[in-house]
């Protein structure tokens, strides 16, 4: 059955790769790769499965993971830039490092933060790391984010990035049922494009995409 591309709202999708536990499809026009929707999990199933993550600001090794896209990110701020951490998680640890150099922090996370007032503000800055791949509808979200950035801010996200069919099929990544869109260079190229923003991808599972000046 024809599927529509979540992220750029297209048609035009073939299927990619199917396993043992469900089908992935790809969209000609973003390339993005996705999961279809009857083949995601329940809310509360998904929830179930983030219960079970123990990331921690005083676990040294999550803070280094987190490095990944805290390093490039903070060489870009100016002192004093103000955040929002999206997707935090039980255990928010980027905010507590953003805040420890000096950056005002808001997290927000649907299941255990779900504040609305920190989606009702501007910020110099929105990360979202590991966060991307659990996306329904990453077009409406992503377009959301970017949409609280003021001018000359950086959306920084942080999610590995498909490379080719083969390495797809035995791909660590697809077996968290919690993944369902995948992303490529190709993937943010087009979300930039489509942002009018632009691009940088400074490390193989990190994408910064800066606001234009007005």
């Amino acid at each position: 059955m024809m599927q529509t591309c979540p992220l750029c709202g297209s048609r035009d999708t073939r299927h990619y790769h199917r396993d043992v536990r469900r089908d992935y499809h790809q969209c000609e026009r973003c390339e993005l790769v996705f999961v279809p929707p009857v083949q995601r999990l329940a809310p509360a199933a998904e929830k179930a499965v983030y219960d079970q993550h123990r990331n921690s600001p005083d676990d040294s090794g999550y803070r280094q993971f987190l490095s990944r896209l805290y390093t490039p990110l903070r060489e870009r701020l100016a002192p004093g830039a103000c955040g929002l951490d999206f997707g935090a998680g039980p255990g928010p640890t980027l905010s507590v490092m953003f805040e420890e150099a000096g950056h005002p922090m808001a997290i927000y996370d649907p299941f255990y933060a779900p504040d609305p007032a920190a989606l009702a503000c501007h910020y110099d800055f929105v990360t979202a790391t590991e966060v991307a791949e659990h996306l329904f509808e990453p077009g409406r979200e992503l377009e959301r984010l970017a949409s609280l950035l003021r001018p000359d801010g950086w959306l920084g996200l942080m999610t590995k990035r498909v490379t080719t069919l083969q390495a797809f099929t035995r791909w660590h990544y697809i077996l968290d049922p919690t993944h369902v869109v995948f992303f490529s260079d190709t993937t943010f190229e087009w979300l930039a494009c489509h942002l009018d923003m632009r691009l940088e991808l400074p490390a193989a599972d990190v994408a910064l995409l800066q606001r234009r000046p007005r």
